[in-house]
């Protein structure tokens, strides 16, 4: 007689029966760890940073310090963030809580009173003996952190934030007609913008002052550095604009809105419309595509950037028109931004350096979403595909990811990114496995040395220390990752969760950035190793619940067949009720 089938699964049951023990026992040799002994933590956290990287493989973008960073580092290559816009997703890897748990969908509530009196990674750290420091842009600022960087809970003193930053959206930007503007695009003299400096050169200063005062410190610390760029307004040094001729740079591959997206997916990126640069060209809202080839008049011609053009400019109507690349004028603006904010991580990591701080410090760094650069025919952030919910992420850990540096050795020589005979350096070692940002929670701690928080039950609005998102300490004791990125599981079992809400099925003005009371529906998303999956369904904002049973539209894409995700094959799928049952 033939034996019985196995059950589904039972491969996965076998394994964990296997690894369990082993995996208990390391990581309470791992919590054993005293305070005396943890490791410092550098926790860099950049906006809107798509993985556009050498060390991502992208080939044009210049990023010489980060990719150093890389080549000593584990880097994932899929890490998700949980909702696409600023402050939800800060708040929700801050916390290690969905936005369904910290109830934060927008700008304009704190979770400590709206939802639940939830702990931070920092006040964690905190709480465990490390001094704390916030420096920059780590939380949102606003309602979001009680207009205090969730201080004094998660900080040993009040955070820094640069006094550059308030003249971020003002009219600091000169255009062509000499005066200044708050536009889109904005390479700037250093020299000439307000108190001669920029944010994000500030930040880098004061970290390195802090680094400074701690490098003789008997206590461990936690300093998160959050760095403004690439986020819009464009503003960054002129001179790097030079890295990046308008000839080298190529459109989205995918410039179209695809066939099939719902409306309701659509995001019309209302603030990039809303700078004055682009104002002035009068695109049709919601789908009024930013121009490729943006007639100027001739005497625009040789000049640097788009000018601050009035309202009532009637382009159609001037004779001795030139064609201005607009779309690779924002692309070429992004990729500057991201060189410049190369340089500033690459003179932080330095003097981490100098200070010998490499040998007892982890550096982890990540990004709290993407950015589409015309993909779908859409810029900014705001949706659930995987250009704007895929991000940068990678662990520097000193003894594990890379050998401990020898005396007198530099692991993070500061790189000029102008230097072309610098060669592009390799990631130490890559894991593919699907990651959350939620994991940050419990991963950080645990690779200083600290105890895992537990996991959260469901539902946790009761418990202040837990984390929902999945421990990553697995990927760094057992290598070779090269040779098996996949060891603790299958990967078609891996699933990132995001989501993003709407206030109507159709686009309008507030669908990029709609208020909790105007929230209506909720796209939920699950990416898999195989598929992209979304479902539109009804919203309760009183009640914080999603009607599962009402729903308004899906997405589903393959990721082989579809990698850019353009064609929508929900409608022909029975409309994707397989995966219903996965979501959070």
């Amino acid at each position: 007689m033939p034996p019985p089938p196995l059950p589904p699964g039972w491969f996965l049951l076998w394994l964990g029966l296997i690894l369990g023990p082993i995996c208990a026992a390391l990581e309470s040799a791992a919590q054993a760890s005293s305070a005396t002994d943890a490791l410092n933590v550098l926790l860099i956290i950049v906006d809107d940073l798509r993985p556009s990287l050498g060390c991502y493989g992208d080939k044009l973008v210049r990023s010489p310090n980060i990719d150093q960073l890389a080549s000593h580092s584990l880097l994932f290559q899929n890490a998700f963030a949980q909702q696409a816009v600023c402050a939800p997703s800060r708040v929700s890897f801050l916390t290690g809580r969905r936005p369904d748990t910290t109830r934060l969908y927008d700008f304009n509530s704190y979770w400590r009173v709206h939802a639940g009196n939830y702990s931070t990674i920092p006040q964690y750290f905190k709480e465990n003996g490390y001094v704390t420091m916030s420096v920059g842009k780590v939380f949102h600022p606003g309602i979001s952190s009680n207009h205090s960087d969730d201080s004094p809970y998660s900080w040993s003193f009040p955070p820094y934030h640069p006094s550059s930053e308030k003249y971020e959206n003002t009219k600091t930007c000169r255009g062509e007609d000499g005066e200044l503007h708050a536009n889109l695009l904005c390479p700037v003299d250093v020299a000439d913008v307000p108190e001669g400096t920029l944010p994000d050169k500030q930040s880098t200063e004061e970290a390195i002052r802090l680094l400074e005062k701690m490098k003789t410190s008997t206590s461990p610390f936690f300093m998160a550095v959050g760095y403004h760029k690439p986020h819009i307004p464009f503003r960054y040094p002129k001179e790097f604009q030079k890295l990046y001729p308008l000839e080298n740079i190529t459109l989205a591959p995918d410039p179209h809105v695809p066939d099939g997206l719902p409306p309701v997916a659509y995001n019309p990126w209302m603030d990039i419309r809303q700078r004055e640069d682009i104002q002035a060209l009068n695109i049709s809202v919601p789908y009024g595509p930013i121009p490729v080839d943006f007639q100027v008049p001739r005497s625009y011609f040789g000049r640097q950037y788009l000018c601050g053009c009035p309202q009532q400019l009637k382009l159609q109507s001037l004779s001795l028109l030139i064609l201005f690349h607009l779309q690779r004028k924002i692309r070429q603006s992004y990729f500057a931004s991201v060189s410049y904010l190369d340089t500033q991580v690459g003179r932080l990591l330095s003097k981490l350096d100098d200070f010998q701080l490499t040998r007892n410090t982890i550096v982890a760094f990540t990004s709290d979403h993407g950015w589409a650069l015309g993909e779908h025919g859409e810029w900014a952030k705001y949706s659930n595909f995987d250009i704007t919910t895929r991000v940068p992420l990678m662990f520097y850990v000193p003894g594990r990811t890379s050998s401990f540096p020898e005396e007198g050795e530099k692991l993070f020589s500061y790189l000029n990114p102008f230097d072309t005979t610098s060669e592009l350096m390799d990631p130490g070692s890559q894991a593919m496995d699907l990651v959350e940002l939620l994991s940050l929670f419990p991963t950080l701690p645990g690779l200083a040395g600290l105890q895992v928080p537990p996991r959260c039950p469901v539902p946790s609005f009761h418990i202040e220390l837990c984390r929902e998102g999945k421990s990553l300490l697995n990927h760094f004791r057992f290598h070779d990752l090269k040779e098996d990125p996949h060891l603790f599981g299958n990967p078609r079992e891996l699933i990132a969760y995001s989501q993003y809400p709407r206030p109507a099925d159709s686009p309008q003005w507030n669908s990029d950035k709609p208020s909790l009371k105007d929230i209506k529906i909720m796209g939920y998303s699950i990416r898999t190793i195989d598929y992209r999956y979304t479902v539109w369904v009804g919203f309760n904002p009183d009640e914080f619940l999603a009607n599962f049973s009402d729903v308004h539209a899906g997405e589903l894409y393959f990721v082989d067949s579809d990698p850019l995700q353009d064609h929508n094959i929900y409608n022909d799928s029975q409309h994707g009720k397989l995966p219903l049952s996965l979501m959070p």
